[in-house]
């Protein structure tokens, strides 16, 4: 499917490929808009039911991630009576990326903030360019943060940082933003993105079935007391074990060759 604001391309071996998913609107920093924000859903979905994607990165074209949202025209007196608000679609949007059982992987090229920190925070791990500069930036103009930032945020790097980057509204250099966990790891922006593919094939070729459960359980766990998370993962644990993947790995793991895994 072809879209205004985005741009798709599948890399890697066809039996386990990932997919990125670009925001493409360089010109304005990849801001969100109401059409970017309905088609970020659309392509979610697309990508979520393609079987051969077995991860998904989510990317920007030119020198920003994005730059937060663009509402132009979006503001309350600019719609048409009952139609959908920026934050209704950002709603969509945010409980089909929430939901994603296939892991997502957020590689952060450049300026990423307010929405576009919210946007990464849902993505299961940020990978970041040497150049990247990441904050939560909603307080610079008077907002609030609409997409999650103050549940995630202080899950991520802890409540004071957290507080922090949202009353300040700074952007935090690279080297900051990895030294307190927002980013995972950092790599040179020459190498970037074969250094990002790298890490997502190696997630890729994991068991489906697997990061599917694992996704799930940490998920979970964020909103359960220990006694009830730790008798949630032995429960999934068990059945797990009973499955073609888990029976796979153990077979691969015997014979010395890599595991060939089917999803099941």
């Amino acid at each position: 499917m072809a879209y205004e604001t985005l741009l798709i391309e599948h890399r890697g071996p066809e039996s386990f490929q990932v997919s990125w998913l670009y925001l493409n609107r360089p010109q304005a920093m990849n801001a969100l808009s109401m059409t970017g924000m309905r088609e970020l859903r659309e392509a979610l979905i697309e990508l979520r039911d393609r079987a051969n994607t077995r991860a998904i990165v989510i990317s920007g074209k030119g020198r920003g991630f994005c730059a937060g949202a663009d509402l132009t025209g979006a503001l309350p007196g600019d719609l048409p009576p009952g139609s959908p608000s920026f934050l209704d679609l950002g709603s969509a949007m945010e409980d089909v990326l929430n939901n994603l059982e296939k892991p997502v992987i957020a590689a952060i090229n450049g300026v990423t903030a307010g929405g576009g920190l919210e946007l990464a925070l849902m993505c299961d791990f940020m990978l970041g360019t040497a150049s990247a500069r990441l904050g939560d930036a909603h307080a610079n103009f008077g907002a609030l943060p609409g997409g999650g930032a103050t549940l995630r945020l202080p899950r991520v790097v802890g409540v004071n940082w957290a507080r922090y980057l949202m009353f300040t509204g700074e952007l935090l250099s690279a080297v900051d933003a990895q030294a307190i966990g927002l980013l995972i790891r950092v790599f040179p922006d020459e190498t970037f993105e074969a250094d990002v593919q790298a890490v997502a094939e190696k997630v890729a070729a994991k068991s489906p079935l697997g990061l599917k459960r694992m996704k799930m359980l940490v998920k979970d766990a964020l909103d359960q007391t220990t006694a009830a998370a730790l008798k949630n993962e032995k429960r999934v644990s068990a059945e797990h074990m009973v499955s073609e993947d888990a029976a796979e790995g153990g077979k691969a793991f015997a014979e010395k060759r890599k595991p060939v895994f089917k999803g099941r």
